[in-house]
């Protein structure tokens, strides 16, 4: 289990930055669908919005399929549904076929979050987990950061960013066919019995409260961060007068600064706990998203951006606490549920905020964005102060101590 630990952070890394460059092309590539499709700006929102829910969908159904067939299965079906849906889309010959394909791909995209959290809270040891889970969802930003790239060089020809993107993830495929062991710890509370995990034992009495809240803190910080980040290339395109090669390049240095924030907020999780660095990176996220929005100055806006996503780190931060904060049986189930139940609601705030924007402006509606974190730290509150241990069973304590 030693060994296992690092084959599990590394592969896990590489699987989700690739999952994050497929989730993060479309916002790139907005301007391109609309003017191939000659569709509306509240049209192509709804592009987001089709993922969004595919991927709320799929934290409950692959979250169940991962505590009831293993973590390995559940992450190779996300990625095959993903890596064919995306490069499909390369073919889609109207707007309403794309619509289809990106809420199918959500199914995939959606699940993989939810199963590697589960992976690393089940193979690194506690006191050390915070840093594991914030390094492997640290691949986010830099997932973001390679879609700038892509972008920046295949734009406007959106289809061949898609094909690409979609076919380059068979690579971490591989990789978790090839490498990857089944959880030793989901295996042991599987022997334990062959009963089915249900969707409702995570409303269990012991349980409730904590799914409820956490849900409603994933849906105010989800609606955040997915109505800005849908629309902020189109903002610095369109608002801040930039070109293609100059929205890559600021997206590029903002994500790089989300990437340094998961790995500092991740050390900070260990050292004063989970609960209170979430608070601390809703908070920061809150105060100085706002003031990007009504920035003007092109030079502010390029330093800015990477201090305010140092912050938007919350997602790096639930793969460890709220992995946590369920037994082993219902793991992936009750973390998924939450996290995607907060993905899911917020398929509708690209589209609320693209109609917002067409009222007002981007700018604006940025402006009113940061307001959701700082909801998202107030009702982190009545969240528990600690999570649970993996629960390791009895029989796999030994190994455990060898992973430290």
């Amino acid at each position: 289990m030693g060994r296992t630990k690092w084959i599990v952070l590394f592969g896990a890394f590489f699987a989700y930055m690739f999952d994050a460059l497929e989730i993060a092309i479309l916002s790139f590539s907005i301007p391109a669908i609309i003017e191939d499709f000659g569709i509306t700006p509240v049209q192509a929102g709804l592009l987001a919005t089709a993922t969004l829910i595919g991927m709320g969908i799929s934290g409950v159904v692959m979250g169940w399929v991962a505590d009831n067939y293993g973590r390995k299965r559940a992450l190779v079906l996300c990625m095959l549904i993903f890596i064919v849906l995306t490069a499909l889309a390369a073919a889609a010959p109207n707007f309403y076929v794309l619509l289809a394909l990106r809420f199918l791909s959500g199914i995939g995209l959606g699940g993989v979050w939810g199963v590697l959290s589960a992976y690393v809270v089940e193979t690194w040891p506690v006191e050390s987990r915070g840093k594991a889970a914030a390094f492997v969802l640290a691949a986010f930003p830099i997932g973001g950061a390679l879609a700038a790239f892509a972008s920046g060089f295949f734009l406007p020809d959106w289809r061949m960013l898609f094909l690409v993107a979609g076919l380059s993830a068979i690579l971490p495929l591989l990789v978790i066919v090839m490498f990857f062991p089944e959880s030793a710890v989901w295996q042991a509370e599987r022997a334990k019995s062959d009963k089915n995990v249900s969707v409702g034992e995570v409303f269990a009495p012991e349980l409730r409260r904590t799914t409820i809240l956490a849900s409603l803190v994933a849906v105010t910080a989800f609606v955040a961060y997915y109505g800005a980040s849908t629309w902020l290339p189109s903002y610095l395109a369109t608002e801040r007068g930039m070109d293609p090669k100059s929205v890559a390049s600021f997206m590029t240095l903002l994500n790089l600064g989300m990437f340094v924030g998961y790995l500092v907020f991740g050390w900070l999780a260990d050292k004063i706990g989970r609960k209170f660095a979430l608070m601390i990176s809703f908070f920061g996220a809150g105060i100085l998203m706002p003031i990007y929005g009504l920035a003007t100055d092109h030079t502010f806006l390029l330093w800015l951006g990477p201090a305010y996503a140092f912050f938007m780190t919350f997602a790096g931060l639930f793969g460890s606490y709220l992995g946590e904060l369920y037994p082993t049986r219902v793991r992936t189930t009750g973390a998924g549920f939450c996290f995607n139940v907060g993905r899911g609601v917020s398929a509708f705030a690209p589209l609320a905020l693209g109609g917002l924007a067409a009222a007002t402006s981007l700018s604006f509606a940025l402006f009113l964005s940061g307001f959701g974190f700082l909801l998202g730290g107030l009702l982190m509150i009545g969240l528990p102060k600690k999570g649970r241990a993996a629960d390791v069973p009895a029989e796999l304590k030994s190994a455990e101590a060898a992973m430290r």
